[in-house]
Parts: structure tokens; C-alpha cells; sequence
């Protein structure tokens, strides 16, 4: 980025100022007037009117709600959500249905099936049709309807436990095309374990408390040096409704791991004191000590009794140090003290001992060189993802999370398909929907796999959910 911010502020050389001002005389007025008499290819282009969606992708339709997620025996599923008409013609006697199965076979065709956009005749699942039709006279261009289907379990065709497809289809005519057609769909997937689950895979969710910084290097020009911040965002992520609230909220619900960074702690504590807010040239007093008493009151309650890991202290990017910093004086005998104080920081704050011993590279991207710096800094586990690693041996199922990699040293490899399901704008119900019932069919596809074997399957979400992120995750794991 420096190097573009450099070459983007050069100036012409004198030379390159000459050959524009000499170009310009000699090309003068007349050339540029038949530039501009002919029309280029982009304007050409920019006159083409766009086209509107045709076939199955007439129809926009939204998967709002669908509950349940993992529907019972004697429950009814209910599937709400919206109609929009992207097309150019009213559409007439639309049909809005249910349509449910084949069940799928493994982790594969669930994502093959998630790919899938337009309607695929002998592919998507015939209608359940008859009483459970939700019928719209007339949806005209432009125009969002909602609609709910509600369809009693016993009437899907579930048969054998297993993930099975499950879309929403609407079908219609149009005044040039005068026959009835499926103009819209959405897919998505319904878990059926009628029975209860006798697998022996274990799921693992890392719930990650970790901000930016926001206190500054300098403190107040006063006797009690003052911790300055920087701004008030920290606060406003720790009261109640924002980013970090909702999380603690949300986790102490949940069967979870906290992974936690010390910082964050830290800035937190030194705001339930005095401190000061930068503006401008000056500080003022902050005023939000309440708010960061009862944020800390709240996470000591919630992780008494869990499981905590403690990052090293301001959460250090492990791959900068491996691949830039290494050689630098000093930089590992600082990770160390990172370490050290981490453990300090949490056993002061939340009363709590947490395991010290782990590193989480950036998205779990792991080489030798970071596995060197993680190692020399006193973890003995590192949080890798599946997607960075190279599995061997062939296995047809996914292999647990903990696995050697030599010199006493542990990677425990989060599956990088349920680590990145949450991933992008979970504010959209139709969004969050997918994704939760996406989660669902790959965790049930994968304990399908080897339901005899004993597996530790681990989760590592983005570092820093968002609210709507972090909302979405805990409708999955409550499901």
C-alpha cells in the first residue's frame, strides 16, 4: 500500500510535462472534435438496456424464517418469506410450494446443492402441492409479496435420517408466456434425526471475545497517569446491545469455548476507573465506568464454569512476525512476555485460569515459519484451518481437529467449511436463515460419516463477529 501511495504521488518529470503540452498543440481542436464525434465502445455499451431476468430466476424468493430447524416427529414446518418480481410482465395464478427431498449423500452434495441457482427439471424435487399451495392471484413487475407455507412433518416424505433438500418454488405465466413455468426458487436444507443422535462426534465452538485497540501509548499530564482513549467505541461494543455485549449475552447460553484477548480486558478494566478521551488537541473525562463494571460483572459470571483460552496479549499477527518481523531484535522475547502477562491479566480480571498454551494464526493459515514463532513463544497447540493444510492418508470422513505436526506441537484444525459459514451480511433474515440451516445439514452430514468413531470437530468463526454474525451462530448451536 506504501509503495501505490508513493508511486500515485509522483510528479511528471519535465520532460513528460514538455511531450503533453507539445502533444497538445499539435493534435489541437480538430482532433479532439472527432474524438467526440465518434461514439466509443463503452458508450455503445452503456446504451444496451439491461435485461430483466428470465426462466426460474424471474422470481426472487426469500427464505426468511423456517422453523423448526430440525423439525420432530408430529411438528409442523412453517417457511416464510418474500416474492419480488424482477421480471417485466405481471405474473398471473402464481403458485407458491413447498418442495422437499432427495435426502443427500455427504458433505459434497450438500455443497454441490448450495451452488445450485435456477430450477433443474429431474434435479430439484417434484411439489408437495395439494392444500399446502399458497396461491397468488397476480404479482406484478417490481412487487414483493410475503407468503407463509406451513406443512405438517408427516406429509415431506422423510424416510431414512440424513440431510434433505429443501426449496421454495413459485410458478406462473405471463402474457407472452402463456403456459405455466417455475419463474423462482430458493434452496435450502432441512436436518431430519427423527430419532436422536448415537454419533460420536463432538462439536467444539471457539466464541471469540477480541476488539481493536483503543487505548493510546499516552496517558494524561497528571499524578495518576491517566489511561487515554483513543475514542469511544470500546464503549459503545460493551453496553448493552452492542457487538461485545451481545456476545457475552449470547455465549453465556451456549456450550462454548471463550477465546480471549488480554487487551481487551485491560481496556475494559482501565475504563471502569478514570480515564480520558482523546478530542482533538485536548482530552476530556470518560464517563462510561458503569457500563465497563457491569460488561466485566457479567463475562466473570459467564466463563466461572467454561472453558478459556487466553491469546497473547494484544492478540500479535503471527504471521507478520514469521514472515517480517522475525529478524527483528527482540520481537520474539516480546511474544513471550506477551504470553506470560496474558495469563496474569485474565487470572486478575475474571478470577479465572485460563489455558495459555494456544496460538490462532490470522483465519487459521499456518506454514512452517509460523508454527516456529507460535512454538517459540510457549503454545503447544495451534489453531490451524482445514483449508490451509494438506490432508493425507485419503480418509472418506473428516479426521478429528487435534493432530501432530511434530516436535511435541499440536494442530487443532478447525473445518474451514462450518468456520466460514457465517461469513458476510447475517443482518438479512434470508441470509442468516441459509446459513443456519446450511451449518445444520454439514454438521449432520459429517457425524453421518463416521457415526463409530470418536472426532473432535472444531469451529473457528472470524475473529470479530459482527452482532448480526454472532446472533446467527448462536441460532445454529441452540438448534
Amino acid at each position: 500500500m506504501a509503495e501505490a501511495a508513493d508511486f500515485q504521488g509522483m510528479r511528471p518529470s519535465p520532460a513528460r510535462r514538455w511531450l503533453r503540452r507539445t502533444a497538445s498543440a499539435v493534435l489541437g481542436a480538430p482532433l479532439l472534435a472527432a474524438l467526440l464525434a465518434v461514439p466509443g465502445a463503452g458508450a455503445a455499451e452503456a446504451a444496451e438496456p439491461v435485461k430483466a431476468p428470465s426462466g426460474s430466476r424471474t422470481v426472487d424468493v426469500s427464505l426468511d424464517t423456517l422453523s423448526p430447524s430440525v423439525p420432530a416427529e408430529g411438528d409442523t414446518l412453517t417457511v416464510s418469506g418474500t416474492l419480488t418480481n424482477k421480471g417485466r410482465e405481471t405474473i398471473d395464478k402464481a403458485e407458491v410450494d413447498l418442495l422437499v427431498g432427495p435426502r443427500l449423500s455427504g458433505r459434497g452434495e450438500v455443497d454441490d446443492a448450495a451452488k445450485r441457482t435456477g430450477y433443474l427439471p429431474g434435479v430439484d424435487p417434484a411439489a408437495i402441492g395439494g392444500t399446502y399451495t399458497v396461491k397468488v392471484p397476480k404479482l406484478r413487475k417490481g412487487i414483493s409479496q410475503d407468503f407463509t407455507l406451513a406443512v405438517p412433518v408427516s406429509k415431506l416424505g422423510l424416510d431414512d435420517p440424513g440431510v434433505y433438500q429443501l426449496g421454495v418454488s413459485v410458478s406462473g405465466r405471463t402474457a407472452t408466456a402463456p403456459y405455466e413455468a417455475v419463474l423462482g426458487i430458493e434452496r435450502s436444507f432441512l436436518p431430519w434425526q427423527p430419532g436422536g443422535s448415537d454419533s460420536r462426534t463432538g462439536l467444539t465452538f471457539l466464541w471469540p471475545l477480541i476488539a481493536s485497540p483503543h487505548v493510546t501509548a499516552e496517558t494524561a499530564s497528571d499524578e495518576q497517569q491517566t489511561p487515554v482513549f483513543a475514542d469511544d467505541g470500546l464503549a459503545e461494543e460493551i453496553a448493552p446491545g452492542g457487538r461485545l455485549a451481545q456476545m457475552v449475552s449470547l455465549g453465556s447460553q451456549l456450550p462454548v469455548t471463550w477465546v480471549v484477548d488480554p487487551d481487551l480486558l485491560a481496556s475494559v478494566a482501565a475504563m471502569a476507573g478514570t480515564y480520558e478521551i482523546k478530542s482533538g488537541d485536548t482530552t476530556v473525562p470518560g464517563r462510561n465506568q458503569d457500563v465497563a463494571k457491569q460488561w466485566l460483572t457479567d463475562l466473570e459470571k459467564v466463563v466461572k464454569d467454561g472453558k478459556v483460552i487466553a491469546l497473547p496479549f494484544a492478540d500479535p499477527d503471527l504471521a507478520s512476525i514469521a514472515h517480517r518481523g522475525r529478524k527483528v531484535s527482540g520481537t520474539l522475547s516480546h511474544l513471550q512476555n506477551a504470553s506470560t502477562v496474558a495469563a496474569t491479566t485474565v487470572e486478575t480480571i475474571l478470577h479465572v485460569k485460563p489455558s495459555t498454551d494456544f496460538a490462532w494464526p490470522v483465519n487459521g493459515a499456518v506454514d512452517p515459519s509460523i508454527v516456529d514463532v507460535a512454538t517459540s513463544a510457549g503454545a503447544d497447540h495451534v489453531i490451524a484451518r482445514s483449508d490451509s493444510l494438506r490432508e493425507t492418508g485419503g480418509l472418506p470422513y473428516t479426521p478429528t481437529a487435534a493432530r501432530p505436526i511434530g516436535g511435541g506441537t499440536t494442530a487443532v484444525v478447525a473445518d474451514a467449511r462450518l468456520s466460514t459459514m457465517f461469513e458476510g451480511d447475517m443482518s438479512r433474515a434470508d441470509a442468516s436463515t441459509l446459513a443456519v440451516q446450511k451449518f445444520l445439514a454439514q454438521t449432520l452430514a459429517l457425524s453421518e460419516q463416521a457415526p463409530d468413531k470418536a472426532r473432535s470437530i472444531v469451529v473457528a468463526p472470524q475473529r470479530m463477529p459482527t452482532t448480526a454474525q454472532a446472533q446467527t451462530m448462536a441460532r445454529a448451536l441452540q438448534a
